[in-house]
């Protein structure tokens, strides 16, 4: 389609007088979730903020995603990055043996409080004044439906909303209460809330990935040059290789791995016919991936009960629409994706500051070439419409 495209770190793969056709609109900004993996998108964000850059009209963000959104509309430059490099990776935030053992959950709370604190402090009064006239959204899913909602962000209630987002199941203790409605993670309906945004009117539409998407741009001839830059089958392999890499931690020196525990007491269960379904139902994109939420309710002792098959079968059926969406928009929008160079090193949880570091500088790097990108299509339009001038004028 020649009304969606991409751009990361060095490169981009989009039609740019299309492009120019839409950016004068409204403009949407979306971050997609994804626990560490979100680092990519405060990098991206911290390269606009050091450019200055902020043409969007409306924000849209999922769980971690929307928390690097307050960041940026707060105007506070690796506030996002500090979150998941200093408190996501601290044991007061998540600690598996804990969790295991003892089902201590996330420290969702503990994190905020820390980032609401100095030496952080989100700037909310700053936040609000940058969205004078604007809008941001923070992608929940209700508990009652499991039907996508969508909270306004930086208001009063604005922790709330922040704790909704992010509310994952299996790992937090309890839906979320905002407003007299129970909310779970917004991963589950609406992981990117990138159609939310064309239905509030949005017709140039940029979009923050923390996984490499699938394209029709990314077909024939012009795949294969980018396919030249990387390994194709490390391109186009399913994210959950990646979250995979979760329970390869070992879990003491001599001792057996995560994966193998959890393979030991899943085989227990002889339900391994269900793992391959939900493995091929949900693709990874939901934190730990549908077979390790199943996982992490053998390892507890319990039972996948409707209410979790349920959310996995929306989150699948939602995933999937989303993704033709972005493949496909409708003709009357633009989708441009911004993307990292390589496959994202870092995962859901437990990952390594070296693998955190490596891409939030992917971020920084799809970030600034999305500024040149944006401002060299910017030029392009104007220059057209003074031509279109000197026309009539004659």
């Amino acid at each position: 389609m020649d009304n969606s495209g991409l751009v990361w770190g060095n490169d981009a793969l989009y039609k740019q007088q299309m492009f120019a056709e839409y950016i004068n609109g409204k403009n949407a900004l979306v971050a997609q979730g994804g626990g560490q993996r979100s680092i990519f998108t405060a990098g991206v964000l911290d390269a606009f903020l050091y450019s200055n850059f902020d043409p969007f009209s409306t924000f849209y963000g999922t769980s971690a995603g929307a928390l690097n959104l307050c960041a940026y509309l707060c105007r506070q430059p690796e506030i996002g990055k500090s979150f998941l490099l200093d408190l996501t990776t601290d044991d007061r935030f998540f600690n598996l043996f804990s969790f295991v053992r003892q089902k201590h959950y996330i420290g969702l709370d503990w994190a905020l409080n820390k980032i609401c604190s100095s030496p952080y402090k989100l700037d909310i009064d700053m936040g609000k004044e940058m969205l004078v006239g604007r809008e941001a959204y923070a992608a929940v899913t209700r508990a009652d439906n499991f039907h996508d909602d969508y909270l306004p962000m930086l208001a009063t209630d604005w922790l709330d909303v922040i704790r909704a987002t992010c509310a994952i199941p299996n790992l937090v203790s309890r839906p979320i209460s905002v407003a007299g409605k129970e909310f779970v993670d917004g991963g589950v309906s609406a992981s990117v809330p990138v159609q939310e945004a064309w239905r509030q009117g949005a017709r140039c539409i940029i979009v923050i990935r923390t996984e490499l998407p699938e394209h029709p741009l990314l077909s024939g001839q012009e795949a294969t040059e980018l396919a030249s830059k990387h390994d194709k089958e490390v391109w186009y392999r399913s994210p959950i290789d990646n979250i995979q890499s979760f329970w390869n931690e070992k879990v003491d020196q001599g001792k057996k791995s995560i994966e193998d525990f959890i393979d030991e007491r899943v085989g227990k269960s002889g339900s391994d016919k269900s793992l391959s379904r939900l493995e091929l139902l949900n693709g990874g994109r939901w934190l730990f991936g549908a077979d390790n939420v199943y996982r992490l309710s053998h390892l507890l002792g319990t039972k996948l009960d409707a209410g979790l098959a349920d959310m996995l079968m929306v989150h699948y059926q939602t995933y999937a629409l989303t993704q033709e969406f972005i493949s496909n928009p409708p003709e009357d929008c633009y989708v441009m994706q911004i993307i990292p160079e390589e496959p994202l090193r870092s995962s859901s949880l437990m990952s390594s500051t070296e693998d955190l570091l490596f891409d939030y500088q992917q971020g920084l790097n799809s970030g600034y070439r999305f500024i040149d990108e944006y401002q060299s299509t910017r030029k392009l339009k104007i220059k057209k419409g003074a031509h279109v001038n000197l026309m009539l004028n004659r």
